[in-house]
């Protein structure tokens, strides 16, 4: 004969306790990973800072190799243009009409041209070397900054995640135990109102005769209600589950 497996059957006090045990749980849990939490977005807003430096630490390193090469250039302008002016020169001395002469003339003098505008282009090349070479260092000083900065932030999240994992291990552990006590539909409840409330608090206690999430009035027969444990009441303005606080006496007993 098959063994029966005995169906274990909870009453409405204790998914109500099991659920207020679950929101503690879960509160532990949320302040675990606030803390965490933080870490891991400072350290990625980092990382995309220091990639966005890097795109520009290349970028105008890019861009002075093309003022070199244009300085290059300009160096190079000057010594074809003196050695063109060498060579009319030489022919100067040998000319046989006016015609060689003018000819000749005109072209020292556009070689000479030439220098006087491949010297100032040189001249202020020199001057985006300079500016462009001092825009580098303060952009790398920056990455080496930053880089330092997000090793630390790193050396911290590892260290918070070394101190918290093992507890946050055993919340989660506790946590599973509580939601067995509770069926689906009133633990989906309870993870839509946590997911929808700024403090994740989807269970709270009643305090002064007001919800404790919303603070909102709770009329005295819904307080009596609340109190026998006999069904599950939700706060009409913000509804999050609410308890009493006998039931937390009971729990602690």
């Amino acid at each position: 004969m098959a063994k029966q497996t005995k169906k274990v059957t909870s009453t409405i006090e204790d998914k109500l306790k099991a659920l207020h045990q679950l929101q503690i749980i879960d509160t532990e849990v949320d302040k675990i990973r606030i803390v965490r939490g933080e870490l891991p977005l400072e350290i990625q807003d980092l990382e995309d800072l220091i990639a966005g430096l890097n795109t520009r630490f290349d970028k105008f390193n890019e861009e002075l190799e093309v003022i070199k090469d244009g300085i290059t250039a300009n160096k190079n302008t000057v010594s074809l243009a003196k050695d063109a002016i060498k060579k009319y020169e030489k022919q100067l001395k040998n000319i046989k009409n006016n015609r060689e002469f003018t000819s000749l003339t005109k072209e020292v003098e556009y070689q000479n041209l030439e220098i006087q505008l491949a010297e100032k282009k040189k001249i202020q090349n020199d001057a985006n070397k300079l500016h462009k070479t001092e825009i580098i260092n303060a952009c790398k000083a920056q990455i080496t900054e930053k880089d330092d900065e997000l090793k630390i932030k790193q050396g911290e999240l590892e260290k918070i995640v070394k101190e918290t994992e093992k507890e946050e291990k055993a919340l989660l552990k506790n946590s599973s135990k509580a939601e067995k006590v509770i069926d689906e539909r009133l633990l989906n409840a309870y993870k839509r109102i946590r997911g929808k409330v700024a403090n994740g608090l989807a269970v709270v206690s009643v305090e002064r005769d007001a919800c404790g999430g919303c603070f909102s009035q709770i009329p005295p027969q819904r307080q009596l209600d609340i109190q026998m444990h006999k069904k599950v009441i939700v706060c009409e303005h913000c509804g999050r589950i609410m308890v009493d606080s006998h039931i937390f006496e009971t729990q602690e007993a």
